[in-house]
């Protein structure tokens, strides 16, 4: 009996120095040898997803920030009683809409998505604006100016944004394809699917 406690105790000892020598160990780094090719690939891969979806969410806050700066404004056009109603209305309708069919990361290579968004969203910047500064108060109303130059600011900043985000999806896609043999190992869910750009739709004109 004396004898299977001792070998239970002494195999309960071996159990905990190797939990202990398991908690003690370092993850892996790039400097160390358990630190392969997959781990640097599986690195730089989640960087570039990472990076992507800041550029898109950085683009996609500003284009919100424009579209909350219309709306405000129509605000402002409203309670003046200066405008139809109506043509109000019907405005805040459509830019209701507009953000309701706005492109994706993936549905901007559908063609025709990104300028059909574009005019649509032009053509409520110009006529939300072209009637603020038609109103009788608009010169110094100095709420409706701030609004006014917040959506011009924004939409001068649009190609800004898509081009960042393309220089980015552009280098995103050279590494998959360079890395396709091992994509599989890193990603099961969407290893080679590259991403759309937006330069696509425009040089398709």
């Amino acid at each position: 009996m004396k004898t299977a406690i001792t070998y239970f105790q002494a195999a309960a000892a071996g159990v905990l120095l190797m939990l202990l020598a398991s908690c003690n160990k370092k993850p892996a780094t790039a400097d160390s040898p358990e630190f392969t090719k997959i781990d640097s690939l599986t690195e730089t891969y989640l960087e570039f997803q990472d990076s992507l979806l800041i550029a898109w969410n950085h683009m996609i806050n500003d284009d919100n920030d424009k579209i909350t700066a219309m709306r405000n404004l129509l605000h402002e056009l409203t309670v003046t009683n200066q405008f139809n109603k109506e043509e109000l209305a019907h405005l805040e309708e459509r830019l209701h809409n507009l953000s309701r069919f706005r492109y994706t990361q993936k549905s901007i290579g559908h063609e025709g998505l990104v300028e059909e968004y574009d005019f649509a969203s032009a053509a409520l910047v110009t006529e939300i604006i072209g009637l603020a500064e038609s109103h009788t108060a608009y010169t110094y109303n100095n709420v409706m100016q701030a609004l006014v130059k917040e959506i011009y600011e924004s939409d001068r900043r649009v190609e800004r944004y898509r081009t960042a985000y393309d220089s980015l999806a552009r280098q995103y896609n050279t590494f998959l394809e360079r890395n396709k043999a091992h994509m599989k190992e890193i990603d099961l869910s969407n290893a080679l699917e590259k991403r759309p750009l937006f330069e696509m739709t425009s040089d398709s004109n």
